[in-house]
This record gives structure tokens, C-alpha cells and sequence, in this order.
């Protein structure tokens, strides 16, 4: 048996698996306001209850894959996750592994997590060349490319949200990038505070919500009524030409079986794939554009987890 881990900003997800991706148990906990250590802590409780559930059904837990909202350091075995206080330069790979001798233990980004899951039970099915597109709070990418994940030399490849795609730079850019400013769950919500705030858009039917509250979900639900309604046209519009124009880097550069759309936002956005590639044909090298398809996520939220699981089973001795 091999267990998946998938961490994220509000809570932790965990399955027990076997060696073919049939998922024996699941356990989730929250967050709730934790910080440092004590996620550290939840991480190992969750292990712990997943790991007496595996060997009350006979089974004994080898590999232990976690997948974390962040940057693995593949070399020191910390992990730096934005979301999470106090995890800056957290130890986990040493805490696991003191506590769960003599199982295996591999930590990696949700990006290529989610990347690993697809390609074992997902929609990148068979493929070597695929890369998983995650839109949600921000933007990262998991990049499969000639059947091996690639990682980069600080392990941070992937890093999509910091995509240049228009000039001139903006000051804005300086926090989360030029692409996630716009196309991201976050970029989408500020994008449409920002407008509503200005005082133009007297006719939006966003105007029914207070600026500071609204969400990509709102800009979603309104344009989806009305097309026409200025504000979230506007906004959605320029999301949906920055997800072509990144798409089209990423097919010409990496030349791709599959582009797997997934995280929050697709979801909802996934009726847009075809407007997507075919903003994303005007730019691209078109011999690549005609080889590559674009799909919505298959396994959706549980993408990490199952690439977690994926993890573990890929590295078992």
C-alpha cells in the first residue's frame, strides 16, 4: 500500500491506495487557523489514522507521497508554502520520515502532483508530453515533457503565473506576475473590484455586491447571464485571451499531446476551452497547435492527491 497526501491552504486531504491506484480509504482535516508545527502535526495525524485503517485491512504502507501549495527543495527536503505561516523553510520530509520509518517519503508542488495524477488516472492517460495548467487562487503548471516531470534547477519550473504577456510592466506584476494578475481566481476578483471601484460601470449587474466582496465566481455567474454586461465582458475577455496567449506559449515551446485544464477556476471556466484555443491558434507555431488537444481536468480536486499517490508509487524501491 502506498498513501497520498495532498496539502493545501485550508486542508489536508489523505488516501491510502494500492499499487493500482484503487483508492482503499480517504481521511481529510481541517486547517483551521493552524500554523508552523502544527500543521506539521496534522500532516502526521492524518498519516497515522490513514496508516492503522491500511493494516486493519491487512495491508502494510510503504510509500508515503505528499504533495504541498509550494516549493519543494528537493535537496534539503523543505518546503516553502506562501499559504501556510510559518512554513517558510519547513522541514517535512525530515518530520515524515522520523515518524514513519521505514516507509518511503516524497514530497513535490501540487503543479506536479497534479500533472502525476492525470498521467496515472486522468485525462494525460498514456501521454509523454503533456502539461496540467492549474488556474485557481494563483497559476502554476505541471510539465510532463518526453515522460519525465520536469522540476528545474531550484525546483521551480512550472512557475506560470509570472508569465510576461503584454507590455509595459506594471508595479502590480511585482507580487504575483503579469498573467495571474489577470486570468487567475484572485487576478479575476481584483481585476472586477478594481473596475466597479472607478465608478464607470453604472449598468453592471455586479454592482449589487459590495467591490471588496466580490469573487471570479460572481464575474463567472454574471457574464455567463449577459455577455453584454460591460464590466465582467471586459474582465472575462481578458482572461480568456491571456489563458490562449499563455496556452500558445506553452504549445510552442513544449509542443504537447495535451494541455489538461484544472484547479478552481476550471470548474467553471472549462465552457471556454474553445475560445481558449482558438485565441490560442493565432499564436502558436501551427503545426504544434494542430497536434495538441485541450481537455478539463478529469480527476478535478483530487488531481494532487492522486499525484501524490503517484509519487510514492513511481519512487518505491
Amino acid at each position: 500500500m502506498i498513501i497520498g497526501i495532498d496539502l493545501g491552504g485550508t486542508k489536508i486531504t489523505g488516501a491510502v491506495f494500492s499499487p493500482w491506484g484503487t483508492v482503499r480509504c480517504k481521511q481529510s482535516a481541517l486547517l483551521e487557523q493552524r500554523q508552523g508545527t502544527d500543521v506539521g502535526r496534522l500532516v502526521r495525524a492524518v498519516i497515522t489514522q490513514l496508516i492503522a485503517s491500511s493494516e486493519a485491512d491487512g495491508g502494510q504502507v510503504e510509500a508515503i507521497g505528499a504533495c504541498v501549495p509550494g516549493i519543494t527543495n528537493s535537496k534539503t527536503g523543505t518546503v516553502w508554502a506562501p499559504n501556510i505561516p510559518g512554513w517558510e523553510d519547513y522541514p517535512l520530509q525530515q518530520e515524515l520520515e522520523a515518524a514513519f520509518r521505514p516507509a518511503q517519503v516524497h514530497i513535490a508542488s501540487d503543479r506536479t502532483c497534479c500533472i502525476l495524477g492525470e498521467s496515472w488516472k486522468g485525462a494525460a492517460q498514456g501521454c509523454n508530453n503533456a502539461l496540467f495548467l492549474a488556474v485557481g487562487t494563483g497559476i502554476g503548471l505541471g510539465i510532463l515533457a518526453d515522460g519525465r516531470i520536469l522540476h528545474g534547477h531550484g525546483d521551480i519550473a512550472g512557475a506560470t503565473g509570472w508569465m510576461a504577456l503584454g507590455a509595459p510592466y506594471r508595479e502590480t506584476y511585482k507580487t504575483c506576475g503579469c498573467f495571474e494578475t489577470y486570468a487567475s481566481g484572485n487576478g479575476i476578483a481584483r481585476q472586477a473590484q478594481l473596475r466597479l471601484k472607478d465608478g464607470r460601470y453604472t449598468k453592471t449587474l455586479l454592482r449589487k455586491k459590495a467591490p471588496e466582496t466580490i469573487t471570479a465566481e460572481d464575474v463567472f455567474c454574471v457574464y455567463n447571464r449577459n455577455n453584454k454586461d460591460a464590466l465582467a465582458g471586459q474582465v472575462m475577455d481578458k482572461a480568456i485571451a491571456m489563458w490562449g496567449m499563455a496556452a500558445a506559449n506553452l504549445v510552442s515551446l513544449f509542443n504537447p499531446e495535451k494541455i489538461i485544464w484544472g484547479g478552481g477556476v476550471f470548474g467553471p471556466a472549462t465552457q471556454y476551452l474553445q475560445r481558449i484555443y482558438e485565441e490560442a491558434a493565432r499564436w502558436a507555431q501551427p503545426v504544434a497547435i494542430r497536434q495538441v488537444r485541450f481537455e478539463p481536468s478529469r480527476l478535478g480536486g483530487d488531481a494532487g492527491l492522486y499525484g501524490a499517490g503517484n509519487l510514492a508509487l513511481m519512487n518505491k524501491i
